[in-house]
């Protein structure tokens, strides 16, 4: 969420930030709604003070003993009070209409990032490692997974539908051995503290991390059986003639029948499943006022995470690049307005960490302004080598917001001065996703007989094995 006060104080520099985006100017648009809400709540304490000096007056009409005069005065402050609510109910709305405007306009770049309209504008910061060379062609995640007989992407369809999968045996066991390596590693080395979160959340809980409402397509909802059945009752009592006649024809399904009906009036006993465990771990601190000396505040959890993947048609569509259910490591920090652009560095530097204690050569990419997420300011990805592909892809994304969250959650801290409160500076960032760490492993340590030598660095995980076969 943006500061209001910053885009009254300098509309252009708003604009020129959504320009470097490829957005058109909205300062005027957003300046007008707030005009709009100030000139009504102006004129609605005007009211409320007449109302104060009505009330008065009441009372001397009464010492008058004067029914008349007392009668007046009663109804008087009966229709300010009407006026009144009236007023109030104008002043939720002109609020509502605002912060929804502003809700889905993305953080402004800072100055550092670079221009660019998609990835092929991002700038490469730096490398580490040297990909391996193999005397043999080097064979993808899904192949090596499936000779080996251990991961079966047919069994999960039938289970789940396309974009998932079942790990099986040594697998499933690297897979979380990956997962024990990442939070020890960041918890015992690099001071992060872990957390086990909910993975269903409510709407307030999306909307603080930016989910919600400009990525709602791209999050899986849950709700129980008995709640969809009221929905659907519901639904079916307020739907219009249309929407009923495609309903019944079978033009539409019962989910997005009550969908369109009850689009706007979402059931409280509504869960969303998180995309990141950034949603759960950033929302600790919403509505709260945290101590300047306790930040920054580091904090990590392994979860499952859960993606519709709505603008993924077509992309990644064997292995296990793009999943709809899928692990990772989030790390999350907490911090004040001055710490946070070296604390994106750290992050970023323990992230990489991990890639380096298991051997796996890896770059740094700087996002340009038209590839960098909705909530973000700046961010770093880094991107691993692998064989099979033979080219750098995506494990992990790195990401300072500023203030953007901590408004919408309303997370403040106390300065050290005692002076007032501010907005906390929130960052998110992979340490890292599992399933692709996983994939990095198998392609980069693979050997020409179809087997996989474990990095030396996982074989405690794994009860001291060091080689993956063929059961």
């Amino acid at each position: 969420m943006h500061d209001i006060k910053a885009i009254r104080d300098n509309p252009e520099a708003f604009d020129r930030g959504l320009a470097r985006r490829g957005l058109p100017p909205m300062a005027a648009q957003i300046l007008r709604l707030d005009h709009e809400l100030r000139e009504h709540t102006q004129r609605l304490q005007a009211t409320q003070a007449q109302a104060n000096s009505e009330a008065k007056a009441v009372g001397t009409a009464v010492r008058s003993g004067d029914s008349s005069l007392i009668e007046a005065a009663k109804a008087k402050v009966t229709s300010i009070k009407r006026s009144i609510l009236s007023g109030e109910q104008i002043e939720r709305d002109l609020r509502k209409r605002l912060n929804d405007a502003l809700a889905v306009i993305p953080n402004i770049p800072l100055d550092e990032v670079p221009d660019g309209k998609d990835e092929l504008a991002n700038v490469e910061v730096r490398r580490w490692g040297e990909p391996p060379t193999f005397a043999f062609k080097a064979r993808q995640h899904f192949d090596i997974g499936e000779w080996l007989g251990l991961m079966d992407f047919e069994a999960a369809t039938k289970l789940s539908g396309a974009r998932f999968v079942v790990l099986k045996g040594a697998l499933a066991r690297l897979e979380r051995s990956l997962a024990q390596l990442m939070l020890d590693h960041q918890t015992q080395v690099n001071g992060y503290t872990e957390h086990y979160v909910p993975l269903m959340v409510r709407d307030h809980v999306m909307y603080g991390t930016a989910q919600l409402p400009k990525f709602r397509d791209d999050q899986f909802i849950v709700t129980s059986m008995a709640v969809r059945q009221q929905l659907l009752e519901q639904a079916l009592a307020t739907a219009s003639e249309q929407q009923l006649t495609d309903f019944r024809n079978g033009a539409i399904g019962q989910v997005e029948f009550v969908r369109r009906v009850l689009e706007d009036a979402p059931s409280k006993e509504d869960y969303w499943l998180i995309p990141t465990a950034e949603v759960s771990l950033t929302n600790l601190v919403r509505e709260k006022v945290l101590d300047e000396k306790d930040l920054p505040l580091r904090l990590t959890a392994y979860t499952p995470c859960f993606r519709a993947e709505a603008g993924a048609a077509g992309r990644d569509t064997r292995g296990m690049i793009r999943q709809h259910q899928f692990t990772k490591v989030e790390l999350v920090s907490i911090t004040t307005p001055e710490q946070s652009r070296d604390e994106l560095d750290r992050m970023t530097a323990c992230a990489e960490s991990v890639l380096q204690k298991l051997g796996l050569a890896y770059r740094v990419v700087r996002l340009c302004t038209g590839d960098m997420g909705f909530g973000s300011r700046m961010t770093y990805d880094i991107e691993v080598w692998l064989p099979g592909q033979n080219t750098y892809r995506e494990i992990s994304s790195c990401s300072v917001c500023g203030d953007f969250q901590a408004r919408r959650m309303e997370a403040r801290y106390k300065p050290a001065d005692g002076k007032g409160t501010r907005y906390v500076h929130t960052l998110n960032g992979s340490g890292l996703a599992v399933g692709r760490t996983l994939i990095a492993v198998l392609e980069n340590y693979q050997n020409a007989d179809g087997t996989v030598t474990i990095p030396e660095v996982l074989r405690a995980y794994m009860g001291g094995q060091d080689r993956i076969t063929r059961p």
